[in-house]
């Protein structure tokens, strides 16, 4: 882990309480995960917020379908990934035709995005070449706002 990443986590563990496992968790990301960040931009996203409590990942997948991509959820880990394509085939389009230059990219990828506990994941839409992945926070009642009365 880095220097800097250790004095913030170092600075922050005596103001709160409980957040061990959070700690833990980052604290991983920069020792094992980014090795495994892709660093290619393909395929392009947006991360949105809905509203206060809904957010919607959109990822640019022109040139592929449905059968093409998997989501995955596993360990608080949303994974979107194509599945590998043979590119030795002469690839065929839906109308029968065969493809004599290919410049829209149908290669593999995958794309993994670190998911809250409390954020759940409730539904998944390829529109457009858009593949939209929406999640809502659901927030427990003891983490709701509330007045504590006095004695």
């Amino acid at each position: 882990m880095t220097n800097k990443a250790l004095s913030i986590f170092n600075q922050l563990r005596p103001l709160t309480v409980g957040f061990d496992d959070t700690f833990r968790h980052f604290e991983s990301m920069f020792d094992h995960q980014l090795d495994h960040i892709s660093t290619t931009a393909f395929p392009h996203y947006n991360i949105v917020k809905m509203d206060k409590n809904k957010y919607d990942i959109q990822i640019a997948l022109a040139g592929y379908n449905k059968k093409d991509i998997d989501i995955s959820l596993e360990e608080g880990v949303l994974s979107v990934e194509s599945k590998k394509v043979d590119d030795k085939k002469t690839e065929k389009v839906d109308s029968g035709g065969e493809i004599l230059h290919k410049g829209i990219a149908k290669r593999y990828f995958k794309k993994s995005f670190t998911i809250a506990d409390d954020v759940k994941v409730t539904g998944a839409e390829l529109k457009d070449g858009l593949l939209r992945v929406s999640l809502e926070r659901v927030v427990p009642e003891h983490k709701k706002p509330r007045t504590i009365s006095i004695k």
